[in-house]
């Protein structure tokens, strides 16, 4: 390194306080990348010296922390504010202050430059190595105490950065203020702010290797976020929540079990209920626990699925291109009332999932992208870096500092949020390197193959770490091809899910009911064929907020024929789901036929509940989950083959499905039989494997439904004539474009 001029190496040595003046022009210029080296309290040649950089002040002292008498006054050595000078020898180091004046104003402040490093050595070596599970509680920012002082801790991982410095309202948003100490190698820059607490607005600047000044970014592990279309983090403290939900904690595995009835009520916050009196604006995370929760208990669901919560600049895309992985959206409130909806769901025995997205993220300038000027969470080869569906980024799986930030970011939702479950979005997006992509545009794997070693290898961590760590909770996978086990063990060769949402069964039936019954005859193993493979995994069937989007229109609306008949076919299909094997999942709105495609700026029709038809939907959902829970029948076997018989499976000329549902030993059966045509069919006999009274426990042609009302009178008895294959039959009535729901007395 060349030596400095003589004339200020002279003055450096008669003044040890001022440092050389490349090291000032880096200060000022703010592209110093060891500004502890410099500013703050050392010894210099027999000498304790104090440096420090505050551009509002035309004067400073630094005066003693105890008792604030003046110990030394501070020379300006540079017009943007440069301070420096000598302290009479004391015990190195000491608390000090700085005390500082401009045009007759005075304050006084902590040195943030006299404090030592937060992080320790153990983060060091787990940061570095990929494997700090708890990354989020020291990355971030964190109202803390350090060295007796109340401030806040800020670290960020930026390895290719030059200079990083946290800037807000508290320092003007000047970078030159409070720029970071790097933990080298780590590649995580932090700094201590003493004063700063919650509610504080805060990014990051970043300066690159090549000294570009990249746009300010958002914290990739901030817990809160200002209200779009602002786009700082905000300081949060999570530390003094009091849950009220340990008797749920300690017993909520039992919730999701396979044996269980599982009913999931899918919600976006932002337009599930509008203020129209107040701008149109969407319920706050308190008024979604008073009106929300009781409305999804009085509905008989076991459970709330969200679509995504963490922040996301875009309202238009649901949350599924979030920014702010660990920040709660401040669309509807503070992290805290957001713990208060999950104590509250709690509390009324509602379990809670939320829609996760490690699959990619969007391009924003204060996001993910190139966050130190490199591309460092996403993977730098567009051909596996970039989606093009979505003009997103894909995360590099294959980085382990990256891996590490998204698995801790899932635990810290099970964890620190209570969520019950994670339902992962997109996975087949991730499985597989040409997904959405032509030949020439992605790049095989080291076998030659399409599948994203990486990504697979990423998923099974996910799902051993959340059923390892975490007691009670569940995963959920989003898969839309047939990857097999999914929702088989790892140590078995599958992925890990708890559970996969069976995309095949939803696109089957939907587009068999869609068709004017008429037809449905030459497309009836639609309805059947979900069987053929409806125990490979342990399925989820979503009628999701996917079909409600893109011109697809409402349920209702694509059911054919008259009103009346429209109704009948919603009735019969969400009697079809409830009775077939899998647990269920229903986007809000369909469970009172909402005539509109789903706006995510609207409220949903709750007028519409004021009309017969759509309180028929209503009623019926309701005791559909009463049903499914009080019939083991129903629910127990749901992903298993002897949980389930075809009576008959080929009367595809009637359009009639009959099917026999079985719990544990000793436990009733239930028999369900459908007709998908607007016929009524009297005397349409059915098989039965014994006999018996079977009695009528639901008919989704109920006046009280606002069917027409035909029925089997309550109950029927079964006959010692063979059918089917079977040695006693029954012969029923079954009403037009209805489900009918028998259990064995």
């Amino acid at each position: 390194m060349a030596k400095a001029p003589v004339a200020e190496r002279t003055r450096a040595a008669a003044d040890p306080a001022r440092p050389p003046a490349g090291e000032i022009q880096a200060l000022v210029e703010a592209r110093h990348a060891n500004p502890f080296a410099v500013l703050g309290m050392h010894a210099r040649d027999g000498a304790i010296v104090v440096r420090a950089l505050v551009p509002d002040a035309q004067e400073l002292e630094v005066v003693d922390a105890r008792t604030g008498r003046v110990l030394a006054p501070l020379a300006r050595v540079h017009e943007a504010g440069l301070f420096c000078g000598a302290v009479p020898r004391r015990k190195n180091p000491f608390a000090y202050r700085l005390r500082a004046r401009k045009d007759g104003h005075q304050w006084e402040f902590e040195d943030p430059y006299r404090f030592g490093p937060v992080l320790g050595e153990m983060d060091e070596y787990l940061i570095a190595e990929g494997t700090h599970q708890t990354i989020y509680d020291r990355l971030g920012a964190h109202p803390v105490t350090h060295e007796g002082v109340e401030g806040c801790h800020f670290a960020v991982w930026a390895p290719a950065a030059s200079r990083v410095s946290v800037v807000g309202d508290f320092n003007g948003w000047n970078a030159r203020c409070h720029p970071m100490r790097s933990r080298g190698t780590t590649g995580v820059w932090e700094i201590f702010l003493p004063g700063i607490g919650d509610g504080e607005i805060y990014k990051y600047e970043i300066r690159g290797a090549d000294g570009t000044i990249l746009p300010m970014k958002a914290d990739p592990c901030g817990f809160g976020a200002e209200l779009r279309p602002r786009t700082g983090s905000v300081v949060r403290d999570l530390r003094h929540y009091h849950w009220g939900d340990q008797d749920w904690m300690a017993g909520r595995g039992v919730a999701m079990a396979r044996e269980r009835p599982v009913s999931i009520y899918e919600v976006h916050l932002g337009s599930w209920r509008r203020v129209l009196e107040e701008g149109n604006r969407p319920l706050s995370y308190p008024e979604l626990a008073e009106q929300l929760i009781p409305y999804v208990k009085d509905l008989g669901f076991t459970h709330i699925e969200l679509l995504p919560v963490s922040e996301y600049p875009f309202d238009g895309s649901w949350g599924y291109q979030p920014v702010g992985l660990f920040a709660p959206s401040s669309r509807f409130g503070t992290p805290s009332e957001f713990m208060g909806f999950v104590d509250a769901c709690h509390g009324a025995g509602l379990g809670v999932l939320i829609d996760w997205v490690p699959g990619h993220f969007p391009t924003d300038e204060h996001g993910l992208g190139r966050f130190d000027g490199t591309h460092l969470y996403e993977h730098g080869d567009p051909r596996k870096g970039y989606h093009p569906d979505w003009n997103t980024l894909i995360y590099n799986y294959g980085r382990r500092e990256v891996r590490n930030y998204l698995l801790a970011n899932g635990l810290f939702w099970l964890k620190n949020y209570h969520i019950d479950g994670l339902r992962v979005d997109a996975v087949a997006s991730m499985l597989y390197l040409d997904y959405s992509r032509q030949p020439g545009e992605w790049i095989p794997n080291e076998h030659g193959g399409n599948e994203n070693l990486e990504a697979i290898d990423f998923l099974r961590r996910l799902n051993e770490l959340a059923y390892g760590e975490v007691d009670g909770v569940v995963t959920v996978a989003e898969e839309s091809t047939a990857w097999p086990g999914v929702s088989r063990p790892t140590y078995l060769g599958g992925l890990g899910f708890g559970y996969k949402w069976n995309m095949g069964w939803m696109n089957d039936t939907l587009d068999f009911m869609k068709r004017d019954p008429i037809h449905r005859r030459y497309h009836h193993d639609q309805m059947t064929f979900g069987i053929h493979y409806g125990f490979s995994e342990n399925f989820v069937l979503p009628l999701s907020h996917d079909e409600v989007v893109h011109g697809k229109g409402s349920l209702l609306t694509r059911m054919p024929g008259d009103t009346w008949q429209r109704f009948a076919n919603l009735r019969a299909y969400l009697t079809f789901m409830w009775t077939h094997p899998g647990k269920k999942l229903l986007f809000m709105g369909g469970e009172f036929g909402q005539e509109r495609e789903w706006n995510h700026d609207a409220s949903l029709d709750w007028h519409l509940l004021d009309t017969d038809l759509h309180a028929g939907v209503r009623d019926l959902v309701r005791d559909l989950n009463w049903l499914y829970r009080s019939l083991p029948a129903l629910h127990q076997r749901d992903c298993r083959a002897d949980g389930f018989e075809w009576l008959e499976a080929n009367a595809a000329e009637d359009s009639v499905l009959a099917y026999l549902r079985r719990g544990e030993d000793g436990t009733p059966p239930v028999v369900v039989v459908c007709n998908f045509t607007p016929t009524p069919r009297e005397g349409y006999r059915i098989g039965l494997p014994e006999p018996g009274r079977w009695v009528e426990r639901l008919n989704s042609d109920a006046t009280y439904y606002r069917g027409s009302g035909m029925g089997n009178l309550g109950a029927v008895e079964s006959e010692p004539v063979a059918w089917h294959d079977r040695p006693h039959s029954v012969e029923l009535t079954l009403p037009p474009l209805a489900t009918v729901v028998l259990e064995r007395a």
